[in-house]
């Protein structure tokens, strides 16, 4: 009588013997490229001040992110042509030199150059560790491995700001990007000695479809350049053409030896792509997170380091969310699915109401119920977070299994870089510049997180339908 569900597996497997090593490279490529960011974000005022550049502030992100897309994009069609082993180790190698042009950098074009290689390589990083789940672990082994990758972005918001600031306080913002070769090396190591002879090259390798590719960069470009306008006509007007970008994507992303996403991928009739839908309206939740230090130092008067912390409080409930739920199978794992959405509408409305009011965070009591709200948001996506992936890999087309694993980090990239955009767009619109000041801050704030709250209301109705049990409240 327990044949309906197979025995869970156990962290026990995951991390022990041959499979631990492997974890540790998964988890690390991810890991690499997170930290990178979080690194990135923390010394970048300190190398406007040595290097000038203070016009290109933005474009360090917007660049790394659009070549990130097109590594991720790259992934599949790399294992398919050179294995497993050596894709992940050309994309070790051109993230390392990413690092080293940017380590070595005279100027703010030459830095963004490093930027772009480096997005590049993180890129194909990203999503290697999750598509290689699929290939080296059991079936059993995937929830917890996708929350093993996943949780490491947690680890990195922890970890980042603290080396950033070690080297941006002491003067050597050079040598936080010096500091990521060893990583690098060390997993190359582990790399060449773990997957040899695992997960060879395909015999079919297909064409990468270079054109939606560019298409996908030109929409985050456009999408990103909208958010950095100070007036909302040029706003929406780039939001407009990145948006009618990704529907001419969609339409033409039909031809089976080129995709870029698997098939399904933009009809909510299927599976997958109601899956694909739920991961961009989460990952638009929790996006909210790039303005709350602003928020927390010009409303309530917090130092850069403490309001970069507390925003990390985001992070650690989504990494402990996702480490606890991953062991969950059957009706468990669907009702994790369904109960997350209903946690982060409820954190980001208590933001809305919290973050606007200078006396809110003057107390104990009232701080520690802001950081619970902060972390609501992050804990609400980890809950169903590995669940939702084990179910893309599982949803995969026959035949477009590499294809399907790789896109994950595509839809991931997108669903970031059009949800900044957005929250731009409504900060700005809202008051962040005009009035501006505290009073500017205040409207923001309240507005950025009710708004955004419309995003896990949505995906409430998505899982639903999902996991096929209709909400009592629709019930007939």
């Amino acid at each position: 009588m327990n044949t309906a569900h197979p025995q869970p597996a156990s962290w026990a497997e995951l991390l022990h013997g041959r499979n631990a090593l492997r974890s540790i490279a998964l988890a690390g490529g991810v890991a690499l490229h997170a930290i990178n960011v979080y690194i990135v974000t923390t010394i970048l005022p300190t190398v406007i001040a040595d290097i000038g550049g203070l016009a290109f502030y933005a474009w360090s992100t917007t660049l790394f992110v659009a070549t990130s897309i097109i590594g991720s994009t790259l992934s599949a069609q790399l294992i398919e042509r050179l294995g497993a082993r050596a894709a992940f180790l050309l994309a070790l190698a051109v993230f390392s030199l990413g690092s080293v042009i940017c380590a070595a950098a005279p100027s703010m074009p030459v830095l963004l150059i490093g930027r772009s290689v480096q997005g590049l390589g993180g890129g194909i990083l990203f999503a290697l560790s999750y598509a290689l789940i699929r290939l080296i672990f059991d079936e059993r082994l995937w929830p917890r491995a996708m929350a093993m990758v996943s949780g490491m972005w947690g680890v990195a918001t922890l970890c980042g700001p603290a080396v950033g600031g070690i080297f941006a306080q002491g003067g050597h913002w050079r040598w936080a990007f010096w500091s990521l070769l060893p990583v690098a090396a060390l997993l190359a190591l582990i790399v060449i000695n773990q997957l040899h002879g695992k997960v060879a090259a395909s015999t079919r390798a297909t064409r990468p479809p270079y054109g939606l590719i560019a298409c996908l960069v030109a929409s985050v470009l456009a999408i990103s350049a909208a958010s950095l306008a100070q007036q909302l006509l040029w706003n929406l007007l780039g939001i407009g053409a990145g948006l009618a970008l990704a529907v001419l994507i969609a339409r033409l992303d039909h031809q089976p030896e080129r995709r870029l996403l698997p098939s399904g991928a933009y009809s909510l009739g299927t599976s997958l792509g109601k899956l694909y839908a739920v991961m961009c309206l989460l990952i638009a939740a929790v996006t909210t997170e790039i303005f709350v230090p602003y928020f927390l130092q010009a409303i309530h008067g917090l130092s850069p380091l403490a309001a970069g912390y507390m925003t990390a409080a985001m992070a650690a409930g989504w990494t402990l969310a996702a480490l606890c739920s991953a062991s969950r199978t059957g009706e468990a794992a669907e009702r994790m699915i369904r109960v997350g959405p209903g946690i982060v509408l409820a954190a980001l409305l208590g933001l809305a109401l919290m973050t606007g009011q200078q006396a809110w965070l003057g107390s104990t009591g009232g701080l520690a119920v802001y950081c619970l709200a902060l972390a609501g948001v992050g804990l609400g996506i980890g809950l169903g977070w590995p669940h939702l992936l084990t179910k893309v890999l599982s949803a995969a087309p026959p035949g477009e299994e590499n294809l399907t694993s790789a896109s994950i980090t595509t839809v991931q990239l997108y669903a970031t870089a059009l949800a900044a955009a957005l929250a731009g767009v409504v900060s700005n619109s809202a008051g962040l510049v005009e009035p501006g000041g505290v009073a500017g801050a205040q409207q923001a704030a309240t507005w950025l997180f009710a708004v955004f709250a419309i995003a896990p209301l949505l995906t409430w109705l998505l899982v639903w339908r999902l996991t096929g049990t209709a909400p009592k409240v629709m019930a007939r």
